[in-house]
């Protein structure tokens, strides 16, 4: 799941999908033998934060999926979450950017999606802003899917040294644990974290992709 929100919400400050959160479980993925269906709450195209694209994020497996012609052109025209058939899935895996904070957590389609992937024995996860998808999720009996599991994201710290803790609408770290959440986080912030709960996998920020992306294909050999 990718976001299509290109903008820090009305603001022109460029902001959309951090690459590498993609890229980086897409390879993993299919180098697994899994298919991997790139989808977006509103369908279309996926605007793609500069940042990720810089010589400080974009290592050698972000620049193949951009030399890709096809991967590239992919993500010009996504196909909506709302045309999804939650059946035909195992995993839902929620990226990151910025851009999520506007479009995941209150799109019914993506709400309706992911729980029923979760109800049906999948797996619901995320990485880094990826989990604000996760704020508004209901287990089936109700409650808040985050509820009392243990579960990390950007960490306010982390919005605080990215500079933009200002122009975010709400904080992640306090946003799940309002709801109810364990929430997890190294001392040192800016390196690979992520956690399992069951099949409740997430990574917090950029750099924990491939950590995340290693405990969801380690979760899906198990029920294979």
């Amino acid at each position: 799941m990718v976001t299509n929100q290109a903008t820090y919400g009305a603001s022109k400050h460029p902001t959309g999908l951090w690459l590498g959160e993609l890229v980086h479980f897409y390879d993993k993925a299919v180098k697994d033998g899994h298919t991997v269906d790139v989808v977006s709450p509103a369908g279309g195209e996926v605007p793609l934060d500069p940042r990720s694209l810089g010589r400080l994020f974009a290592d050698r497996t972000v620049r193949t999926y951009r030399a890709d012609p096809a991967f590239m052109t992919s993500l010009k025209s996504t196909a909506s979450v709302a045309d999804a058939d939650p059946d035909d899935y195992s995993t839902i895996f929620f990226t990151g950017g910025h851009g999520t904070m506007w479009d995941f957590p209150d799109s019914t389609d993506l709400r309706e999606t992911a729980e029923a992937v979760y109800a049906g024995g999948g797996i619901a996860s995320s990485v880094c802003h990826g989990a604000y998808a996760l704020i508004n999720l209901r287990d089936t009996d109700g409650n808040p899917l985050v509820r009392n599991r243990t579960v990390t994201g950007f960490a306010t710290v982390e919005e605080s040294l990215a500079g933009v803790k200002g122009r975010v609408p709400f904080l992640l770290e306090d946003a799940l644990r309002a709801q109810g959440a364990r929430y997890v986080r190294p001392t040192v912030p800016m390196t690979p974290h992520a956690v399992r709960d069951g099949r409740l996998i997430t990574g917090q920020n950029p750099v924990s992709t491939k950590a995340v992306s290693d405990l969801i294909l380690a979760a899906l050999a198990e029920t294979e």
